[in-house]
C-alpha cells in the first residue's frame, strides 16, 4: 500500500506552467488555482502545508498587487502554511518583500523542476518540523512545577497559575482528590518571588480537630498538658513563604473563624499566649468538596470563602484531560524504571489502550498506583496490559475513535456554516471550502435539513 500523497498547492495562471508543475511534482496531490479568489477555496478545500505563488496574478497585468494580497490573505487563513512566492527574473525587492510579509522562500522564473522540487521538500520539512516543535512545548510548556499534560484544559490552567503566580493573591484550588491540585501549588510558589522561601503545607482533614489549631497557630509553653515548650505553628513557619491548605472544606467552623481573623489581621496569637505576632504569608488552599454547597449547608464560612477565593482554579479530572493518562503513563515508567533499577522499559499498544479506554476515578494518583505496581511486576522490558491489573477492553467495548470524531466535527460545522450563511447553499458551501455536491453529501449524511 502507498503512502497518501499530501496536498500541495500551485498558483498560477499559465495553464501550460501549471501542467508543467503537476507533472514535475508527481509526488504530492497538486492542486491548482488561477487567480486569488479560487486560490483561498482551494486553501480552505485541502489545507496544504505548502503553497507555491506567482505573484503576477490576473486581473492585473505585469503588476504584483493581486499576488500579494493573495498572500496576505493565504496567512491569515492559514498561518502555518509555507508559501513560496514565484517571481520574475532580476525582481529581488519583491522576492524580498515577500519574504517580510511572511513567504516562506521564494524562486525565479524560469521554472527549474530541480531547485524548486528542492525548495519545496525543505518547505514541508519545516513545516512538518514546526509542528512537532509545537506539540513538544504544549506537552512541556506546561512547565509549572513539572507536571506533564498536553491538554489544552491543563495547559490553560498552568497559564493561569504562571499569571497569578508573580501576585500575592490568595488561590483556591477546586478539583477531585489526586488530580494534582499540590503540585500546582508548589507551582505557584517556586514560579512567585517567595520561591526561595518555605513551602509549607498541612491537611486540614488528617489531623484531628483538638490538635489542628496547635498545628496551625502554635502554643506556648504550659498552654496545655504535655506543652512543654514553645512551637510556632505552620502559619508562622511559612513566614515570608507559601502556607498550603490541602482540604480547607474540612476546617472545623471554630478554626474556620481563627483563620477569618488572621487573614483580615495577618497576625496570628499562639495558643496560651497574649502577644500578635505579625505574618508575611501567601495563602493557598485546596479542596475536592463544593464549598458553595457546604456554605448553604451552614458548614461553611461565606465569608471566609470570599477571603480564600480571591483567584479560583478549577483542576480537571484526568477523564476529561484528552490524551493526558497515555503521556504520563510514558513519563511514569521512565521514573519509576529508574527508581525501580529497571534499565529501559517500554510499553506495550495494548496496555496503552488499557489505560486510555480507563475512566481513572482516583485521577493521577490511581494512574501512579497502577504504573507503579507493573513496573515492579512485569517480567520482560516492555509492560504488557495484564500488567497494570485492570480489565482489558474487549473489541466490541472500543468505538472507532476517529471517525466519531470525524463525524461529529463535521457535523457541528457543516451546522454552524449553514447557520452563518441563514440558508443558503451556496454561501455554506464556500465558507466550508467544499462544493455544493459535497456539501449536499454531507447533509444526507448528517441528516441536516437542506433549505435555501
Amino acid at each position: 500500500m502507498t503512502a497518501e500523497r499530501r496536498p500541495l498547492l500551485v498558483v498560477e495562471d499559465d495553464p501550460a506552467l501549471q501542467l508543467q508543475m503537476k507533472w514535475a511534482f508527481d509526488g504530492y496531490e497538486v492542486a491548482v488555482a488561477s487567480d486569488r479568489e479560487e486560490a483561498i477555496a482551494q486553501v480552505r478545500r485541502v489545507e496544504p502545508a505548502v503553497v507555491t505563488l506567482d505573484l503576477g496574478l490576473p486581473p492585473e497585468t505585469g503588476g504584483v498587487g493581486e499576488g500579494f494580497r493573495t498572500l496576505e490573505q493565504i496567512l491569515e487563513l492559514a498561518p502555518d502554511t509555507k508559501v513560496i512566492v514565484v517571481t520574475g527574473q532580476n525582481d529581488s525587492a519583491n522576492a524580498r518583500r515577500a519574504v517580510a510579509l511572511g513567504a516562506h522562500d521564494f524562486f525565479a522564473k524560469p521554472f527549474d523542476a530541480s531547485v524548486v522540487s528542492l525548495i519545496i521538500d525543505r518547505a514541508f520539512r519545516m513545516h512538518d518540523l514546526q509542528l512537532e516543535n509545537r506539540r513538544l512545548l504544549a506537552v512541556r510548556a506546561s512547565g509549572v512545577g513539572g507536571l506533564t499534560t498536553g491538554a489544552p484544559e491543563m495547559l490553560e490552567v498552568c497559564r493561569m497559575i504562571e499569571k497569578v503566580a508573580s501576585t500575592d493573591a490568595t488561590v483556591l484550588l477546586l478539583g477531585e482528590s489526586g488530580t494534582g491540585k499540590e503540585l500546582l501549588a508548589r507551582a505557584l510558589h517556586e514560579s512567585s518571588v517567595r520561591g526561595k522561601n518555605r513551602f509549607v503545607a498541612i491537611n486540614c482533614a488528617a489531623i484531628p480537630d483538638t490538635l489542628l489549631e496547635s498545628e496551625l497557630f502554635g502554643y506556648e509553653r504550659g498552654a496545655f498538658t504535655g506543652a512543654n515548650k514553645q512551637t510556632p505553628g505552620r502559619i508562622e513557619t511559612a513566614n515570608r513563604g507559601t502556607l498550603f491548605l490541602d482540604e480547607i472544606g474540612d476546617l472545623p467552623a471554630s478554626l474556620q473563624a481563627k483563620l477569618l481573623r488572621f487573614l483580615q489581621e495577618r497576625t496570628v496569637e499562639r495558643l496560651g499566649g497574649r502577644e500578635e505576632i505579625p505574618v508575611d504569608v501567601r495563602i493557598v488552599c485546596a479542596t475536592h468538596q463544593n464549598l458553595r454547597e457546604r456554605i448553604v449547608a451552614g458548614s461553611f464560612r461565606e465569608d471566609l470563602f470570599y477571603r480564600l477565593a480571591e483567584i479560583v482554579v478549577t483542576v480537571p479530572p484526568l477523564r476529561d484531560r484528552p490524551g493526558d493518562a497515555v503521556l504520563l503513563a510514558h513519563a511514569l515508567v521512565r521514573r519509576f524504571a529508574d527508581e525501580q533499577k529497571r534499565g529501559r522499559l517500554g510499553i506495550s499498544d495494548e496496555a496503552l489502550e488499557v489505560i486510555e479506554r480507563h475512566n481513572w476515578p482516583g485521577n493521577v494518583r490511581e494512574l501512579e498506583n497502577v504504573i507503579k505496581r507493573a513496573v515492579i511486576l512485569s517480567e520482560g522490558p516492555v509492560i504488557q496490559a495484564r500488567d497494570l491489573g485492570m480489565a482489558t477492553p474487549t473489541t466490541a467495548d472500543v468505538p472507532l475513535n476517529l471517525r466519531e470524531a470525524r463525524d461529529g466535527a463535521e457535523r457541528r460545522e457543516v451546522a454552524r456554516a449553514l447557520a452563518r450563511a441563514n440558508g443558503n447553499l451556496s454561501k455554506a458551501a464556500d465558507l466550508l471550502g467544499v462544493s455544493r455536491p459535497t456539501l449536499y453529501d454531507l447533509l444526507n449524511r448528517f441528516g441536516l435539513r437542506k433549505h435555501e
